[in-house]
């Protein structure tokens, strides 16, 4: 698109040059988008090149396949945030994931529709569990969107939609109670509000979850690749494990 404004989320930023910056943000209409903003690097624009920040985004270019130009204006800083090292952790890995896995300008309006509730409730609740629980269901999307959804409606197996309580790490389908039998210790537990049926989900829960997106994620989206990225989420799911202990 060689020109844009829209609001949009920041995902990465990279230095480029002596005093700017290479910008990745997420739009609902254009999807992600990259541009160059000058003097990206510099105390004033620094704290609104955040990862998470909501800013309003202009963009220009020449042509479509040019690198064009950005300004940005603040419209939502999340920079408090980054004071809490769990929702640090939690802000770097989802805006991290977003920016290596999507391709250039290809609207996902479902995606940032969830990234912006995620980034909303790593802000406002209660309890990491929540904020959690949004992130594992925004993994889940993502892995639809970009081909690889997991069919959690019935039993790969059996073909029913009820007693399911597992998962198969190689289809990516559900399994019945009844047909994981003897086969437990090779699957994933399956917790109930991945399937919308939990409203309030433990933290036990929201782990498994998560343990369930990491593996298809790693496998399918990322491929074994970006270990620094698989790095942060490792660092993440290990700090909220230790709120189940």
């Amino acid at each position: 698109m060689a020109s844009l404004t829209a609001d949009a989320i920041v995902c990465a930023v990279r230095a480029h040059g002596e005093h700017g910056a290479i910008l990745r943000a997420l739009t609902r209409e254009a999807g992600l988008v990259a541009g160059y903003v000058r003097g990206g690097r510099s105390r004033r624009l620094r704290p609104i090149l955040v990862p998470g920040n909501l800013v309003a985004l202009e963009l220009r270019a020449r042509t479509e396949e040019q690198l064009g130009g950005a300004t940005v204006e603040l419209l939502e800083s999340r920079a408090p945030l980054l004071a809490e090292p769990l929702a640090a952790t939690a802000l770097d890995w989802v805006t991290s994931l977003t920016a290596a896995t999507l391709p250039e300008s290809q609207p996902y309006p479902s995606l940032y529709s969830a990234l912006s509730a995620v980034l909303d409730a790593i802000g406002v609740a209660s309890s990491a569990r929540q904020w959690a629980a949004a992130l594992a269901r925004y993994e889940l999307l993502l892995l639809a969107e970009l081909g690889f959804g997991l069919n959690l409606e019935e039993c790969v197996v059996t073909g029913f939609s009820t007693d399911l309580a597992f998962v198969s790490p190689k289809s990516g389908g559900a399994v019945s109670i009844g047909a994981a039998a003897g086969y437990e210790d090779r699957l994933f537990r399956l917790p109930p509000f991945l399937r919308g049926q939990d409203a309030s989900p433990t933290m036990g829960d929201v782990i498994d979850s998560l343990v369930i997106t990491g593996h298809f994620l790693d496998r399918d989206v990322l491929d074994g690749r970006n270990r620094d990225l698989l790095t942060v989420r490792e660092r993440l799911v290990d700090r909220l494990g230790r709120a189940v202990a």
